[in-house]
């Protein structure tokens, strides 16, 4: 459940009014889309080591540490000779099951929960290089096989939530508007008799700034409503595209459970307490204006006791833990998307492997069928085609790279084996 956004337009590595300066902070320059994709390498590769060690009997509270931990590292290989380049986590690294929607991230005081068969994993993690973002969420069924598939409520979110993000990579490019993809989403979770989390936003980003002014409301609540404004996607921006979807009624609510994740805001106010003050210049220091788990601090105690005062005084943004109704499910999957000259570039997200899951329900709206099918590459002038040379048909999704997104993708009917595997051969001969 994303948060409310703060005011902040400031730059995590310091801002400037200058147009110059401005556009060179752009992915407009080749620079910041190079600074961008190594952000995106380290994130994809963390998330499939984390998936990696969703298995029965993981402890969740060791798995988060683990993604940090790696985030860390990763991101502290790169740059090492100029200081000047803040990098490293831009979303610690969050584990929700089941019904529990987003933002669980236990502290090492914290009871830990344990993995099991059949559990709906959400993973959400993301990093920064020089406050450029690359985030990125996944769901996935522990213990699924193609011999042991997915089937039911869990079956149903899980496809609703996938294909609703790859509609909504489609619809978010320059001259579209954000009205579109909260509809088109809307949509697409009904087809599976599903939900979207109510009141999720996917936010636009900039330098140094996860939630940007441009907003894409899904499943909007009444007060979002009547505050929802159409905006217009345009050339040379970025966004964090969140899809979360619901088998129950979509309803978010707040758990007991204790609030770990945290945002520094764009505000002065001063503190009283002597460990506040320590906490917020500590937070300033190491991650700016980006989220961050108080279990990133070494004295987690005193890091407990100083956010107390800073949430009071709305110097910081919590993210708590939310939760659907018990014996339902929540599936998600979130992607970084740049909206270049050539078409929209996915720069962060897994495709799923579709034979393991099997629903008794299919899109059938022709134009989803239509908008799920089209590339999200603009077409380039050629010259004219042999006979024989056009395009082969739609293939299956889960042969759609992640990244380099084709868009000619089967959502309705099971992949064939048969014709899966000419396809691999036939691109080995190329």
């Amino acid at each position: 459940m994303s948060s409310s956004r703060s005011s902040s337009v400031s730059s995590a590595s310091g801002g400037s009014t200058s147009s110059k300066t401005a556009q060179d902070e752009t992915i407009a320059s080749d620079l910041v889309v190079t600074k961008y994709k190594m952000a995106s390498e380290i994130t994809q590769r963390v998330l499939r080591e984390v998936i990696d060690r969703c298995v029965p009997g993981a402890s969740i509270k060791d798995t988060c540490i683990f993604g940090d931990k790696r985030l860390d590292e990763e991101t502290s290989r790169v740059f090492k000779k100029d200081k000047d380049v803040k990098k490293g986590i831009a979303f610690p690294t969050c584990l929700s099951v089941n019904n529990y929607i987003c933002h669980f991230s236990p502290l090492v005081s914290d009871p830990d929960m344990i993995l099991k068969d059949d559990d709906v994993v959400k993973i959400d993690l993301g990093c920064h290089i020089d406050g450029y973002v690359a985030v990125v969420a996944h769901t996935l069924i522990v213990g699924a096989t193609r011999e042991k598939k997915v089937t039911g409520r869990r079956a149903d979110c899980i496809l609703a939530a996938y294909y609703a993000a790859e509609a909504a990579l489609r619809l978010v490019k320059p001259t579209e508007n954000n009205t579109a993809v909260t509809e088109v989403i809307d949509r697409i979770a009904n087809a599976y008799h599903c939900k979207p989390v109510e009141g999720m936003i996917s936010y636009q980003m900039t330098r140094g700034v996860i939630d940007g002014e441009k907003k894409i409301y899904q499943n909007p609540s009444e007060m979002q409503r009547r505050e929802i404004e159409k905006q217009e996607f345009a050339l040379h921006e970025v966004y964090a595209v969140d899809v979360l979807v619901s088998s129950g009624e979509g309803k978010p609510r707040e758990t007991d459970i204790r609030t770990t994740v945290y945002k520094k805001k764009d505000f002065i106010y001063q503190l009283r307490m002597k460990s506040s003050r320590a906490f917020l210049s500590e937070v300033e220091k190491r991650f700016s204006l980006m989220p961050f788990t108080l279990r990133h601090f070494e004295d987690e105690k005193r890091a407990r006791m100083g956010v107390i005062e800073c949430a009071k005084h709305d110097l910081v943004e919590p993210y708590p833990v939310y939760q659907e109704k018990e014996g339902e499910f929540v599936a998600e999957f979130k992607f970084t998307l740049l909206l270049m000259p050539s078409g929209q570039m996915k720069i962060t997200g897994l495709p799923i492997d579709l034979d393991l899951y099997e629903s008794e329900y299919k899109i059938a709206d022709s134009d989803i069928k239509q908008l799920l099918t089209s590339s999200t590459q603009k077409k380039k002038n050629k010259k004219k085609k042999k006979k024989g040379t056009g395009a082969s048909g739609a293939a299956a999704l889960d042969n759609v790279e992640a990244v380099e997104d084709d868009g000619d993708e089967d959502f309705e009917d099971e992949p064939d084996p048969v014709a899966q595997k000419k396809s691999t051969k036939s691109k080995k001969s190329k």
